[in-house]
């Protein structure tokens, strides 16, 4: 079929992925129209990790979005007992260097700022929130909660974990909980076991903290703890609470929580879903936490999202049939997606282990695992496929 004009693409959601994927189909030639459920489009969030794979993705469609200078460089990644005894470094450097695209450590509103900055002035409708949509003989047809409607050849659900894009497609689904808490926050902190540059992950026993280097003299910290699936989603405590629950860590865990105002910390319970197979249908799809939420243990959910952005531009860059190209995006991304998932709920059950001998074995082989095979690992998740460009 012939096209006699540019595609127009609706994306419900603005967030990460949604911003990206804004980003990258203009980059080649696509218009589009994007609508947030928020009624104002402020920095919001904590902090997050684009990953060597996701720079190289951009990097495929031309686009810098220059994150070293609005977060930081990963310059060391190490994992240490609850007490800062070291455990193992991880080669994200190294691996980045050889790829010739670093991972990145940084805020959440940095990297929106990065986005819409990339957007040139492409408004951002607010306030409109999707409740369904059609397929039209000519693409689709969105209906929002105040009545408005929106018209377009694709719609892209990039509305996050609860999307209604998603609810409207494969039903509801209850979400899976693992059972434990992440409690997030970022603040300004300079500490002499922080250099610059660095991640920190340490391990407990069925709790975690990371400290994260974001720049500009900021520290994104994180906390996990196990506690039953409902208590999690429902927690309500407070600062002392985890102050009590990381007494007797290293310094400089205690030193991060102790100078975040407790107004900063956010809580949220882990959580993802199983893997969906169809992320769509007709001129309707999915991407980003929509389509394959994950837990946080590989860091991926954002530059999963950008992979998705990239690899949906290439798919629709010059494409006369587009329900077609969308169902080549879905099968260009669904292993390596599922993978991901697979992967970072398997390594969130090793890391919240509690039981001391199934964690000495645990460390014990972080500790002693040959490197190479710890950098194969970990290259085949940091280098974004070529097969998906």
């Amino acid at each position: 079929m012939r096209r006699d004009r540019r595609p127009r693409v609706i994306i419900a959601g603005a967030g990460i992925g949604g911003l990206t994927a804004a980003v990258t189909l203009r980059q080649v030639g696509i218009d589009v129209a994007v609508y947030e459920r928020a009624h104002e489009l402020r920095p919001a969030g904590t902090g997050l990790s684009i990953m060597s794979n996701a720079v190289s993705a951009l990097g495929t469609l031309g686009i810098d979005l220059h994150l070293d200078k609005h977060g930081r460089a990963i310059e060391s990644f190490q994992v240490l007992s609850h007490d800062g005894r070291p455990i193992r470094a991880l080669p994200l450097k190294d691996i980045g260097d050889r790829l010739g695209a670093p991972s990145v450590s940084i805020g959440r509103a940095d990297l929106q700022r990065a986005l819409l900055d990339r957007l040139d002035g492409q408004p951002v409708e607010l306030g409109a929130t999707v409740t369904g949509f059609e397929a039209t003989a000519d693409g689709v047809r969105v209906g929002f909660a105040d009545g408005r409607e929106a018209h377009g050849d694709v719609l892209i659900g990039a509305d996050g974990f609860h999307s209604v894009i998603r609810r409207r497609l494969a039903g509801p689904a209850r979400p899976r909980e693992p059972g434990y808490v992440c409690w997030l926050a970022v603040v300004p902190m300079r500490h002499e076991r922080l250099p610059d540059g660095a991640v920190r992950h340490y391990w407990g026993a069925g709790q975690r903290f990371g400290l994260i280097d974001i720049g500009h003299g900021r520290v994104y910290w994180w906390g996990t703890r196990n506690m039953p699936a409902p208590a999690a989603r429902n927690w309500r405590g407070g600062k002392d609470e985890i102050a009590r629950a990381y007494a007797g860590w290293a310094d400089e865990v205690g030193e991060a929580i102790r100078v975040t105002p407790a107004e900063a910390i956010v809580s949220v319970p882990a959580q993802d879903r199983p893997f969906l197979d169809r992320w769509g249908t007709g001129p309707v799809t999915l991407l980003g936490d929509a389509a394959h939420p994950m837990l946080t243990s590989l860091g991926q959910g954002a530059g999963t999202a950008i992979e998705d952005a990239v690899v949906l531009a290439g798919s629709l860059a010059g494409a006369t049939d587009l329900p077609r190209a969308l169902r080549s995006f879905e099968n260009r991304r669904r292993a390596r997606t599922r993978r991901m998932v697979r992967t970072s709920r398997a390594l969130s059950l090793i890391e919240q282990l509690e039981s001391p001998l199934p964690r000495r074995l645990r460390d014990a082989y972080f500790r002693w695992v040959p490197a190479p095979v710890l950098y194969r690992q970990n290259e085949s998740v940091l280098r974004f496929p070529d097969h998906a460009r």
